[in-house]
């Protein structure tokens, strides 16, 4: 764990480093370029051979899609105290996603002509649910029950699956209560390239959902115009600001929770109170010992947490800016007037009693979040990302009338007679 202090000789270096952009490596590129090109030229073939290979799981074309009895076995069979959990979540996340989504409206502009928009949920959407060093039950919820209440009718799932082939029953049981239509148990860069460009057993879907590690990211990125994205999450992270009104077992805590997703997981630690600064290094050393995870949280902390002593809430709020995390917690006696220089975050939680894993598992807004640096593009996954806007106009004789000295000026200056001509006619 790096713990900076502002008379600390690389202090300087360390707050510049926290000014990111969301950029894959060359060789991360490489390796996804190669994946999207072997895919949209050999389909399933190519699929199944980056599976057994990234994987371990050697799977045959027809046993890429689960079939929907094992879906209905694994909520059938769930214990009463997962299936009570996966209900509250979706229900939380369901009734967020409804008050999220956009409605359409119709008016008259200034020359009296109709103009509006209207929304349709998309036809079909891929959701992506990593599976990694732990089944991201949770994620279901956030991705695919959110495209549910926005009514898309085909939510196609992709996950990866074990060396023996098998999905976690418990992420099953969480596609059965979110509304997956199909579920096919391949993950990595190759799923997203399925997804886009589609192969004889998936056919493409017209936008991809969910997180992933740096290769789905960067398959996301790369297929970007074939398909729409939602975003660019990736490894997960979490920014703490503090004053000395912080908890330092809840904030060590919260740092720990992070550092248990393991890889290329990050969590910071900014406070403008040495005591406070103190404290906490010393809670998240006493609390990871307890831990059981240490595979996990070990590499974790010692190259992904970092503790910056500030000079004031102001100053740490310029740094969360620039760093634009995934999560920030944002514990103070002001936060009047420190919540309102925050721009950049995913998901802002307020206050001590604010834990961000309420907001992976239960709150209500998807845990879908930008990470990288992204977040300075890119908001979190919400309801109106599953729905495609289209705009309405329409004129009588009089609104015509009234827009064509527009139009003719407009044609005029870009040299498009053929324009103005088709607006003139009318008026004639």
């Amino acid at each position: 764990m790096k713990v900076l202090r502002p008379n600390d000789p690389d202090y300087a270096d360390a707050i510049a480093a926290l000014n990111r952009r969301a950029e894959a490596s060359d060789a991360v590129r490489e390796v996804v370029s190669g994946v999207i090109k072997a895919v949209r030229e050999r389909g399933d073939a190519a699929v199944l051979e980056l599976t057994e290979k990234f994987d371990g799981a050697k799977l045959a074309a027809g046993e890429m899609r689960v079939p929907q009895a094992e879906i209905d076995a694994a909520w059938a069979n769930a214990d009463a105290t997962l299936r009570s959990a996966l209900e509250a979540s979706h229900r939380n996340v369901t009734a967020f996603a409804r008050r999220s989504l956009r409605e359409g409206w119709r008016g008259k502009n200034e020359q009296g002509a109709e103009v509006g928009e209207v929304y349709h949920p998309f036809e079909r959407v891929g959701c992506y649910v990593p599976g990694g060093t732990a089944p991201l039950v949770s994620t279901v919820l956030m991705t695919v029950a959110i495209a549910s209440a926005a009514g898309v009718p085909e939510i196609v799932v992709c996950t990866p699956c074990g060396s023996d082939g098998s999905v976690n029953p418990g992420l099953l049981a969480a596609l059965k209560v979110a509304g997956a239509t199909e579920v096919y148990k391949i993950g990595g860069s190759q799923a997203i390239a399925a997804l886009a460009y589609g192969t004889e057993t998936i056919r493409p879907v017209v936008k991809i959902f969910g997180p992933g590690n740096s290769y789905v990211v960067e398959a996301k990125r790369q297929a970007f115009g074939a398909v729409s994205i939602d975003l660019l999450p990736g490894p997960s992270e979490v920014l703490i600001l503090a004053d000395r009104s912080g908890n330092p077992s809840f904030i060590a805590a919260d740092i720990l929770a992070q550092a248990e997703h393991g890889k290329d997981s990050m969590a910071g630690f900014l406070t403008d109170d040495a005591a406070l600064l103190d404290a906490v290094v010393a809670e998240v050393d006493a609390q990871a010992k307890t831990l059981s995870r240490q595979a996990q949280l070990t590499p974790v902390l010692e190259k992904g947490v970092f503790c910056l002593l500030v000079s004031s809430l102001e100053e740490g709020a310029r740094l969360v800016n620039d760093f634009a995390p995934e999560h920030l917690s944002l514990i103070t006696t002001r936060e009047a007037a420190i919540l309102p220089l925050i721009r950049t975050a995913g998901a802002i939680f307020l206050g001590n009693h604010s834990p961000v894993a309420v907001g992976d598992f239960l709150a209500g807004p998807s845990h879908t979040l930008p990470t990288g640096g992204s977040g300075k593009s890119f908001p979190g996954i919400t309801a109106d990302m599953f729905q495609r806007r289209t705009s309405i106009i329409r004129l009588d004789a009089a609104s015509c009338a009234k827009s064509e000295p527009v139009v003719a000026a407009f044609s005029q200056v870009e040299g498009l007679d053929a324009h103005g001509r088709s607006v003139s006619i009318r008026c004639s």
